[in-house]
């Protein structure tokens, strides 16, 4: 069995999707398969782009998230949260 190479340009395309653009591909992708109505190379297909579409959604979670993290570290003044803390202690004492 041979496993064929990701394609370009599908990747390309999936990678300027916003997130929304992607899940809604991805929901579509999921409707076709269950729906069984393919052919085994349309089904492999659909799978490598759901897979392609998938990744696509988790890389926006990450950065989301990556961005809360970021946002709670720092304090209303941009200090990092663990300076203003320091800060604070020094200040107590």
């Amino acid at each position: 069995m041979s496993t064929a190479a990701p394609r370009p340009s599908t990747d390309n395309a999936v990678a300027a999707l916003s997130y929304e653009e992607a899940r809604d591909q991805l929901v579509d992708v999921v409707s076709r398969l269950e729906a069984g109505a393919t052919t085994l190379e349309e089904s492999l297909a659909l799978w490598e782009r759901g897979e392609a579409l998938a990744d696509r959604c988790q890389q926006w979670l990450d950065g989301a998230r990556e961005r809360l993290e970021a946002a709670r570290s720092t304090t209303p003044t941009g200090a990092p949260a663990d300076a203003a803390s320091a800060e604070d202690a020094e200040a107590s004492l």
